[in-house]
């Protein structure tokens, strides 16, 4: 899974989109990892990539790396554009 994700393309879906299809639960502002995040889009520091597998099987998305960047982006605006990378 790791070579295919680093040969996969950079594309983009809405925060809002993720959340649905990976059935998670938005963490809150008070997690540090999160704050740390939002701090970094404050700054205007580019993120890197969320990692995204699909679980055809479950029917869902797994978060394999950025979870608490798209958090910090969803509390920003869910309907922001974010770059990933999904096999």
């Amino acid at each position: 899974m790791v070579s295919k994700l680093r040969r996969a393309k950079v594309i983009e879906f809405k925060a809002k989109d993720i959340f649905r299809a990976s059935q998670l639960s938005l963490l809150g502002v008070s997690n540090s990892h999160v704050k740390k995040d939002l701090k970094k889009i404050k700054r205007r520091q580019p993120l890197s990539p969320l990692l995204l597998i699909r679980d055809s099987q479950n029917g869902k998305v797994i978060i394999a790396d950025g979870y608490h960047r798209l958090c910090a982006i969803y509390q920003i605006q869910e309907d922001i554009w974010i770059h990933c990378k999904i096999i």
